[in-house]
This record gives structure tokens, C-alpha cells and sequence, in this order.
């Protein structure tokens, strides 16, 4: 694995709650601190169905990377990756194809620390990290140049991270320049938060994350979330509940984070 130089312990606030770091204590994980748990707590009250969400989120991620290999997809670039935790998309990816190509990309500098130990490669393919913001993709499109050939097909991953940009058009720009840099032969897979399903509890939950985080969020109808999908082939089932992207279980429940898959023509 290679990376960037490492971003220096002190750059890590504990005080603040950060979005990957709550979401690594709704899905069991150590890598948190009390102002994570604080309002990970809060918002686990207002909303007991966050920890479906986030179990919900990484099933759909497994299977759309092993939907993407068997299509023939090597080479992948995950935006607003997070902790690592279990099924990691490195570890999805090479488990089948070894040559597979991974690129993370994160800002959250106790994520940067724990890729550099964890997200390590199979010795065919690749994985890299990069210290980068979705607000800035030119930033990121010519860093992950260095291990990505961006004359073959490529899958983007943003996976929760939209939900961060508020403004639409902003985020419908910063999307569409990441699309538009990778060939045809490309695909999109995006999925973020609604307030569909159980409304009162999704508002509350941005309200109280809003309130205490530095990076804010908003819930997007599944028609915005569907925009993000302009132009390109949106393959079946559509933009619809993660937990109903092609499930590989009964008893589906359907949770408030709809995302879809796309292919660019």
C-alpha cells in the first residue's frame, strides 16, 4: 500500500463529533471518542433506526463492488470512505479479483491513521489513501491519478458523503466533475439519507447533528438523490432503499438511505 505522508496526531479533535467516527460507534467500533458517543447516543434516541441505516449502507457496498467485478470493474474510487471496518471495498474487491485497484478518500485525519495500518493490499492490486475533500475533486481526481489509469473504466463510491454538501447545486457540480474525468465504461454508485420512511426521526436527527458537528448535513428526497444520476444508465432496481438494491436476504426492510447504481455510457 502506498500513501500519503500522515497527518500528525494533534490535527485530531476530540471534542467536535465527526461524521466517520459516529458512524464507527453505530456499527461497533472502538475507533471514537465521547463527543462521537455523546451524539451518537442523542441521535440513536431520537432515531433507533440509525443502526439499520449503517448496516443497511455497508450490505449495499458489498453488493455493488462484487456486482461491479463480476462486471469486469478493477479499478475503484471510494469518496468519504471512513473507518475502516469489516468489508472494506479493497477487501470486497481483491478477494475476487486480486488485481483489483482501491483509492480511499477521506479528511477526517484519525481515518488517514488507521488506513495506513489496516488498508493494506493484496500483492496483485493497490490500495492507497488520499487526505482530500469532496469540496475540492479536482484535489482529488489528480492525486488518485497516481495509482488509478484514468483511460479504463472506473467505479466511483460515494456511499453517506453527499449528504454533507447542502447546497444542491453545489453538489450536483462536484459530482458531475468526477463523472465527467472518468471514461465510458464507468460506473457511479451513490447512496445517502432520506426522510421518506420515518421522517420525524431522520429531521431530528440532522437537527441534532446540525447542531453539534462542524460539518453539516442535509436529507435529500430520493429524487434528489436520483439527480445525482443525470446522463448515466441507471441499472435496475433504480434509485430505491439500499436494503432493496438487489438483496441477497428476505424480509426486507426498508430504511431511509436510498442510493442506486449507474453505468456511463
Amino acid at each position: 500500500m502506498t500513501t500519503n505522508p500522515p497527518t500528525g496526531a494533534h490535527d485530531i479533535d476530540t471534542s467536535v463529533p465527526q461524521s466517520a467516527r459516529v458512524w464507527n460507534y453505530w456499527l461497533g467500533g472502538k475507533d471514537n471518542f465521547a463527543a462521537d458517543r455523546r451524539i451518537g447516543d442523542q441521535i440513536a434516541a431520537a432515531n433507533p433506526h440509525i443502526a439499520e441505516i449503517a448496516l443497511a449502507q455497508r450490505a449495499f457496498l458489498v453488493r455493488v463492488v462484487t456486482h461491479l467485478v463480476h462486471a469486469g470493474i478493477r479499478q475503484f474510487l471510494d469518496i468519504g470512505t471512513g473507518l475502516p471496518t469489516a468489508n472494506n471495498t479493497h477487501q470486497v474487491a481483491q478477494t475476487l479479483a486480486p488485481e483489483s485497484r482501491v483509492v480511499y478518500v477521506d479528511h477526517d485525519p484519525l481515518v488517514l491513521v488507521h488506513a495506513r495500518a489496516l488498508l493494506t493490499s493484496s500483492a496483485d492490486g493497490a490500495v492507497d489513501y488520499i487526505d482530500a475533500d469532496l469540496t475540492d475533486p479536482d484535489s482529488i481526481l489528480s492525486q488518485a491519478a497516481h495509482t488509478l489509469d484514468f483511460d479504463q473504466p472506473i467505479a466511483l463510491l460515494l456511499l453517506g458523503v453527499t449528504a454533507h454538501l447542502t447546497d444542491d447545486a453545489q453538489a450536483y457540480a462536484i459530482v458531475r466533475r468526477l463523472v465527467d474525468a472518468v471514461p465510458a465504461g464507468s460506473y457511479l454508485a451513490l447512496c445517502d439519507d432520506t426522510n421518506v420512511i420515518h421522517p420525524d426521526a431522520m429531521d431530528e436527527m440532522v437537527r441534532q447533528w446540525n447542531a453539534a458537528g462542524e460539518n453539516p448535513r442535509v436529507n435529500r428526497t430520493p429524487d434528489g438523490i436520483a439527480g445525482f444520476f443525470d446522463g448515466l444508465e441507471l441499472l435496475k432496481p433504480g434509485v430505491v432503499s439500499v436494503a432493496r438494491w438487489r438483496p441477497d436476504t428476505s424480509g426486507v426492510v426498508d430504511v431511509d438511505d436510498f442510493g442506486g447504481l449507474a453505468h456511463k455510457p
